[in-house]
């Protein structure tokens, strides 16, 4: 009998549990902002990506790698990361500091990534209202070294730990500025041209068309929910005020999202996934 592929994570793990969030759209552009406060990876982006000239693609393909990496069977999500790591070896950049070229698939840049993107994940969905314990997110972090793995960082060397996340913080923060480029990156996060007719939100699962004011609602939430030293660097005050503003917004949001029906707030990979874990119990 062919056993059945549950993909990298599977139910019963906290990244099912957590992606199942439709509110994790504020976290992915969360940890856009976040990215562009270090001027290697920005240089990385902005020598190497048309992202100013197809934003919405980019932003496409991206949520379809994720989606991939948590939903997808083992095989899909392993050739994702295949495909992601090719890509990236024939790219390189320029340091305008030092005048250094590098390639973008340094270990230091992909684990920048890695986790300023997990941890805004989990950072977003528990200030919108999702419980999940101190074991939880540990665990959480420790799974995500499997998607860490894909874009070819060693395991071992990812924070697998809220704590470690929180060391990783604070001696990453001395490398990190306010750079032209940052500031050009979040102008165009804040105000990026909308695709009237791109069917983006099919694509990620979410049937909802928002006019431009109300993606610049999302975006403003999505800057105040940024770490209070990544404000600063940004020029904002960084206020305990704008954190609670940013909470309560989120869950706002989270509970409007969650009362759309299901079809509307789950993709075809997750719906697919779903489908081949309920075959696992069936047979188990």
């Amino acid at each position: 009998m062919e056993t059945v592929d549950v993909g990298l994570f599977g139910p019963g793990s906290v990244t099912w549990k957590l992606h199942e969030e439709p509110i994790l759209f504020v976290a992915g552009l969360r940890s856009l902002y976040l990215q562009a406060l270090h001027p290697r990876a920005m240089a990385g982006v902005a020598q190497n990506s048309n992202y100013r000239h197809d934003a919405w693609g980019r932003l496409i393909r991206t949520a379809d790698y994720v989606g991939t990496t948590v939903y997808g069977t083992t095989a899909e999500a392993e050739q994702a990361g295949l495909r992601l790591r090719r890509r990236h070896a024939r790219m390189t950049a320029v340091d305008k500091a030092t005048g250094e070229r590098f390639r973008i698939d340094e270990p230091d840049l992909l684990r920048w990534v890695h986790v300023t993107e997990v941890e805004s994940f989990l950072d977003t969905a528990r200030r919108a209202g999702v419980r999940l314990d101190a074991a939880e997110v540990d665990r959480y972090y420790t799974e995500q070294r499997r998607a860490a793995a894909l874009v070819g960082l060693d395991p071992e060397t990812v924070p697998g730990t809220a704590d470690e996340v929180a060391e990783y913080y604070r001696l990453t923060r001395p490398e990190l500025r306010m750079t032209r480029e940052a500031a050009e990156t979040a102008l165009f996060l804040s105000v990026p041209p909308l695709p009237w007719k791109l069917n983006l939100p099919a694509r990620v699962g979410l049937n909802l068309g928002p006019p431009r004011w109300a993606y610049l609602g999302v975006a403003a939430t999505a800057f105040a929910l940024l770490p209070a030293w990544a404000r600063r660097l940004y020029g904002g005050l960084g206020l305990p005020t704008t954190a609670l503003s940013a909470d309560v917004t989120v869950r706002a949001l989270r509970l409007a999202l969650t009362a759309l029906p299901r079809d509307w707030r789950e993709g075809p990979m997750q719906r697919t996934a779903k489908e081949r874990a309920a075959q696992l119990t069936e047979t188990g």
